[in-house]
């Protein structure tokens, strides 16, 4: 057959298309599966969308969805009220606690702190952190 304008060797190949091809669906233990390997440590984003056969791009799709999905963390209002000296006490010299503060402060408390101080340093990087 021959075709106005198109030379006889520039048609090597024809592709006839019979179907239409449906987007296949993954599930969700399926996303999370393939999100889960491109969290491992030594992950290699192209090599994990080809084994799913999917494009690199989907596999980031996915796991921001998925991120969304999860109930995000949420800090929960403290009050600081007067601590009991004897519950102050209770600390073992060698346990410890640590209070983060919104602006990335971090104070860590280790063995059993006078009560005193410690209200007067929290209170001290709680002002500092309102001025903010």
């Amino acid at each position: 057959m021959t075709i106005p304008g198109v030379s006889h060797s520039a048609m090597n190949r024809i592709e006839v298309i019979t179907s239409v091809e449906r987007r296949r669906r993954w599930s969700r233990a399926e996303k999370e599966r393939w999100v889960g390997a491109l969290e491992e440590p030594g992950a290699v984003a192209a090599e994990i969308a080809r084994a799913a056969g999917v494009d690199r791009s989907l596999l980031y799709r996915w796991r921001q969805q998925l991120a969304a999905s999860r109930e995000a963390p949420c800090f929960v209002p403290v009050a600081i009220a007067d601590a009991a000296p004897e519950r102050v006490a209770e600390l073992s010299p060698s346990s410890a606690i640590t209070i983060e503060f919104s602006g990335g402060v971090r104070l860590k408390v280790e063995g059993a702190p006078d009560v005193g101080t410690l209200t007067r340093v929290i209170d001290a990087l709680s002002r500092a952190e309102r001025r903010r």
